[in-house]
């Protein structure tokens, strides 16, 4: 399997309103390094597994609709709670939707998609395209 990681900075605010949050149940930002991996099972016949110009244009596209905002007032998180986890599964669903119907997209087995919130803190998602 092949792989193409791309990585891109955002900066959100939220609240995660349960008591299992504890402080962060508050108010609060949060800087996200997002890593975005294509995977393919074979090359294209340009022996690459996406333009890396494109995925990135691609993922800068996804993160704006979230940089700088707040999830809490944010329509596609309405009634949810925007964790780490739930965050990577928004991106990974979203940079799919990007490629659904290009050809660049045809063909990939799958998009991960890691957010770092700190260097000892991330989560990640795992987007099978092959189903």
């Amino acid at each position: 399997m092949f792989s193409l990681t791309i990585r891109r900075h955002f900066m959100i605010a939220h609240s995660l309103p349960r008591p299992v949050f504890g402080p962060a149940q508050g108010l609060h930002g949060a800087t996200f390094v997002a890593e975005v991996t294509f995977r393919r099972r074979t090359l294209t016949e340009d022996a690459i597994v996406l333009d890396i110009g494109a995925a990135g244009g691609i993922i800068e596209d996804v993160l704006a609709g979230l940089n700088y905002t707040n999830l809490d007032e944010h329509p596609d998180f309405a009634n949810k709670l925007s964790t780490t986890e739930a965050l990577a599964e928004y991106v990974a669903h979203a940079v799919a939707g990007k490629l659904k119907d290009s050809d660049a997209g045809r063909g990939l087995a799958a998009i991960d998609v890691t957010l770092r919130e700190n260097p000892d803190a991330w989560a990640a998602y795992a987007l099978d395209l092959s189903a």
